[in-house]
């Protein structure tokens, strides 16, 4: 069955995860490593969630909620984005919690999205841009199965100082 472990469910997002969303997408820290640096308001992921048709398809993005099985608490959120379907590839990008983090709830999620990549939406690649200093998300990233190809100098602008960006890939060699 994908998208689900004993531990973890990844699942579409909900009216009852507006909060959660509006937390995420305004935590400031996480725009240190996101290529997204506004932010949103709630009548924004509220028209997101009610009209988004949740297929990469069709939005050529898709987002999931990262959801704990035992207490169905959401524990963060793992996206598809730039989809590319003449070339059978997208980057993702997750997020959990700061308190879930170092549980393994990443590593979990990143391998569902990938094994419903590759399995399900027939993906050939995903990839993901890595600020060169984020050792946790590139260790993360590494034990996903993603290979590091290329190190982008000065890539991203950061704080008045430019940042050098890891671009990692994971090739399904099924497809």
């Amino acid at each position: 069955m994908y998208l689900s472990s004993d531990r973890l469910h990844l699942r579409a997002p909900e009216l009852t995860d507006l909060d959660y969303l509006f937390h995420v997408e305004n935590d400031t820290r996480e725009w240190l490593v996101s290529a997204c640096k506004v932010p949103y308001s709630r009548f924004q992921l509220q028209q997101y969630i009610e009209t988004n048709a949740h297929d990469l398809y069709v939005d050529k993005q898709l987002r999931l909620m990262v959801e704990s099985v035992d207490d169905r608490r959401v524990v963060g959120v793992v996206d598809l984005f730039d989809f590319s379907p003449v070339d059978h590839r997208a980057e993702v990008g997750i997020v959990v919690d700061c308190e879930c983090r170092g549980r393994g709830y990443g590593c979990e999620a990143l391998a569902l999205m990938c094994e419903y990549a590759e399995h399900v939406l027939d993906l050939h690649q995903l990839y993901a841009y890595v600020h060169e200093d984020n050792v946790a998300a590139r260790q993360l990233f590494e034990r996903g199965g993603f290979s590091l190809v290329a190190t982008l100098s000065d890539w991203a602008f950061l704080h008045k100082k430019y940042r050098s960006v890891c671009l990692y890939q994971r090739i399904f060699e099924n497809n």
